[in-house]
């Protein structure tokens, strides 16, 4: 069978273009930062709380520690997703083409921008 399964406007191309991906980027990395950063605050509050008996104010403690890691790393990893798909749909229309050049690029300027702001 050589007929396409979906019906394309004329001229549209078959895959998504770099704009389209970066929806997709974005929420995926948002999405695994917080559930990373869920991970890793039930980590640290178990810890810190080891030496508490079991109760209510352990249970909030730790769920506060899991809410407040995995809201910071969600906006982290969001962050960087939507600098690095705008540097790429930005160079994508600059320079006209759709290549690796434009995704090391967007890779390149995303972390000298982060960098740039003092952090470790």
């Amino acid at each position: 069978q050589d007929t396409d399964e979906f019906i394309l406007p004329t001229g549209a191309n078959k895959t998504r273009g770099r704009f389209e991906l970066a929806f997709f980027t974005i929420g995926g990395c948002c999405m695994t930062g917080a559930a990373f950063g869920a991970l890793n605050g039930l980590r640290l509050g178990w810890k810190e709380t080891q030496n508490m008996p079991w109760s209510k104010p352990r249970n909030v403690q730790i769920l506060n520690m899991v809410t407040r890691q995995g809201a910071l790393w969600a906006n982290t990893l969001g962050s960087l997703a939507l600098l690095y798909s705008a540097f790429g749909v930005v160079i994508e229309k600059t320079r006209g083409a759709e290549d690796d050049l434009n995704t090391i690029a967007a890779g390149t300027l995303t972390g000298m921008l982060y960098k740039s702001t003092g952090r470790v």
